[in-house]
């Protein structure tokens, strides 16, 4: 999978071709393997992959003893900490042995460039803002009910800090997994959106190990993944989509207290519960399995646009439906 044909002989003699383009190998078959960005984005892929997997058993076997958290009870967040933690070292550690093989910054993929904490706090804002108005819907309709604080104090500080670091790093595992060496490597491969729908109907069909998640829940999961594609594409970052993801998690499951792709967080700041029909309720899915998430999706992308689209150039757009260059290197 590497639409670019050209040799490396050839991308050896070319300017601006990468480092470690130049000095691939010649060995018999070789263009099967290397290509004139490295080794062929397939390769690649199945290299970071078979990292990652061997990393995240070996996490498993590490910390599994420690996660004891019973079906349908609510998460409390050191169990959760230790999950996410347990998934985001591996895709890290995965991410940086094929950045080094590729002689690039282990931030290349989507973590570096300018302006890193706007975009993380501006993501945020969104985030909660997003999910604000899906909950805000839902109630005004009649499909959710907010029964009042759980929470005051000092305890609804701690839970709160707690859960916000918690799902800062739920955002970095997730974005890291599917949207970083993956989403820029297929791009070198098959297209930025070939890649983005793939890995977006990943992202939807991986929520489907999460207790009480449902068909809308898991169309609406892909969905977001395609936003968080969008905000890489105007961007040339993660960082938004970071943390939009965050905020959004956040808000569902310690400010609303409402059920988080079927997940019940341990310690949230107001109890709800989902009324009448799970189609547009989301039921015990929660909020983002209600059919009122696309709309507001669609409104959300529509802003992108508004914002990013009229004054922005993707430094994808070389590689939009087709296989391309990754963009240059942003130290």
């Amino acid at each position: 999978m590497d639409g670019d044909s050209t040799t490396a002989a050839d991308s050896a003699q070319a300017p601006g071709r990468p480092a470690f383009a130049m000095q691939t190998p010649r060995i018999p078959g070789h263009r099967i393997f290397f290509g004139p960005q490295g080794l062929r984005a397939g390769w690649s892929l199945l290299v970071f992959a078979g990292i990652w997997f061997l990393l995240l058993n070996v996490a498993e076997v590490l910390v599994g003893s420690y996660l004891h958290m019973r079906r349908n009870q609510p998460m409390p967040p050191f169990t959760g900490l230790l999950m996410e933690g347990s998934q985001f070292v591996p895709v890290l550690l995965a991410t940086a042995a094929l950045a080094l093989l590729e002689r690039k910054p282990v931030l290349f993929y989507g973590f570096q460039g300018q302006a890193r904490m706007v975009r993380l706090i501006s993501g945020a804002v969104w985030g909660f803002i997003a999910i604000s108005a899906v909950v805000l819907v839902l109630r005004q309709l009649g499909y959710l009910s907010i029964e009042g604080r759980t929470l005051g104090g000092i305890a609804a500080l701690k839970y709160g800090c707690e859960w916000g670091g918690l799902f800062l790093l739920v955002g970095l595992t997730e974005e890291s997994t599917f949207r970083g060496y993956v989403q820029f490597t297929v791009t070198r491969g098959i297209g930025f959106w070939w890649g983005a729908l793939l890995f977006a109907v990943l992202f939807g069909l991986v929520h489907g190990t999460n207790g009480g998640e449902s068909p809308v829940g898991l169309i609406g999961a892909g969905a977001v993944g395609l936003i968080f594609c969008l905000s890489l594409w105007y961007t040339g970052s993660l960082w938004w989509a970071v943390g939009f993801h965050a905020a959004w998690d956040w808000g569902q499951s310690y400010f609303f207290g409402t059920a988080d792709s079927g997940l019940v967080a341990q310690g949230h700041l107001f109890s709800e519960h989902a009324v009448g029909r799970v189609l547009w309720s989301g039921g015990a899915t929660g909020p983002e399995g209600s059919v009122i998430v696309f709309p507001l999706l669609l409104i959300v992308a529509l802003m992108m646009y508004l914002w990013w689209g009229r004054r922005v150039k993707s430094q994808f757009a070389g590689a939009a439906w087709k296989p391309g260059r990754l963009p240059v290197d942003d130290n």
